[in-house]
């Protein structure tokens, strides 16, 4: 039997002489318990949070985005280009056409980016779970607006009788004073209405590349390739092949590189929220010293006779040592516990609600276990320390006096 481990179990559960200790002990528990679940609950919505964001920008980035480092547009049939078509691990290839424009709808007007898509980017992004009306249809001159831009305009899908006109200016030399002989136009009609934020929604609009450079003055040009990978394709390797066969006159980004301050920023965030939770769970392991502290003190003459029944100083730090590392245990476990049981509550029963306008109707929450591992690991080593301190100081001034 592992004595200094038995007399700590005594010493927790049973009641002392002075009810205080009691009180801070339980204290002990339920901050230690109120900073665990904290830490899950808070982390656990965080990462329900950045995996939405993730998932909002992958419906609209591509695997992997190839653009020309120098000028702005290049010719996708190039035999360069026309390598990674059929290249092993990629399964779409989609051309894609973008832009600034000008759009008018009546009296109302606003610059935006069109983006003029292949055949191919429906079955590729995913793009349809971004649409919260109408339909994903880009036949004929219908286009695909966001949300913002909808609102600036005030128009949608239920418009069918006044068209949106896209102005872009004509390329070359234009010999017409009237400015309007320097523009191109294309009337369209609204089939859907997206949102992701607004950075997109009130920026962007989808239309078919056909459109697209009809009103750029694009003939087969491009100005991005966008691929995305095949089902169990090794990504890295894919990305490294692409880059070894035209990497020289091209960029090739992943979604991380072409979104590098936002995944740096959820990184960072969930960072600084970890350190700001385990600095308040610091402060709260401080009952832990105060708890011990006095146990110590009540304790003086079991540690006297403990002492001089041959005990030596470790053992006797040992039983406190192991008194602390319970409470902690046991305030860690509950935390675990209930933390846990609240974030399946979220999850099964979406108790707190997102208003209108957000593209989930509930608060997002998902479990990494990676961080309760990470969790308990911070919190057992805080536990640790706020128990290693007290016993040490007090049990080697009361044993320096016994001798």
């Amino acid at each position: 039997m592992n004595l200094p481990f038995f007399i700590a179990k005594r010493y927790l559960i049973s009641k002392k002489s002075h009810n205080a200790i009691n009180i801070i002990s339980g204290i002990s528990v339920i901050g230690v318990c109120i900073g665990t679940m904290a830490l899950i609950i808070v982390l656990s919505a965080f990462n329900g949070l950045s995996d939405l964001v993730q998932s909002l920008y992958n419906s609209f980035d591509p695997d992997l985005s190839i653009t020309i480092k120098q000028g702005k547009t290049f010719d996708p049939n190039s035999p360069e280009i026309k390598s990674i078509r059929n290249l092993e691990g990629i399964a779409s290839f989609t051309e894609i056409v973008e832009g600034n424009a000008l759009l008018k709808f009546n009296d109302k007007q606003c610059i935006s980016t069109i983006k003029g898509v292949g055949k191919e980017f429906r079955k590729m992004s995913g793009f349809d779970s971004l649409i919260v009306e109408g339909l994903f249809n880009l036949e004929k001159r219908n286009i695909i607006i966001g949300r913002g831009i909808s609102n600036v305009l005030q128009t949608g899908p239920r418009e069918l009788f006044t068209p949106i006109s896209i102005y872009a200016p004509k390329r070359g030399n234009i010999s017409s004073i009237n400015p309007e002989d320097g523009m191109n136009e294309l009337k369209t009609f609204v089939s859907g209405i997206f949102t992701i934020n607004d950075e997109f929604d009130y920026k962007y609009i989808i239309l078919s590349i056909e459109n697209a450079r009809s009103i750029l003055d694009y003939k087969n040009e491009v100005t991005s390739i966008e691929l995305k990978y095949s089902i169990g394709a090794d990504k890295e390797k894919v990305q490294k092949q692409i880059i070894s066969l035209i990497g020289e006159k091209y960029d090739i980004k992943n979604r991380e590189q072409q979104n590098v301050m936002l995944y740096k920023t959820l990184k960072s965030e969930k960072l600084w929220t970890f350190l700001i939770l385990v600095f308040i769970l610091i402060i709260a392991t401080f009952n832990v010293i105060g708890s011990l502290t006095m146990l110590i003190i009540e304790k003086k003459k079991d540690i006297t006779i403990l002492n001089n029944m041959g005990a030596d100083i470790q053992l006797i730090r040992k039983v406190f040592l192991f008194e602390g590392v319970m409470i902690t245990i046991i305030g860690a476990s509950l935390g675990l516990i209930f933390g846990l049981f609240v974030c399946w509550l979220q999850i099964k029963f979406a108790l707190v609600k997102l208003s209108q306008g957000y593209v989930v109707d509930a608060y997002p929450v998902k479990i990494h276990f990676w961080d309760i591992s990470l969790i308990l690991g911070v919190v057992i080593f805080i536990g640790f320390l706020a128990a290693w301190y007290p016993v040490r100081l007090f049990t080697k001034k009361h044993l320096m006096r016994l001798a």
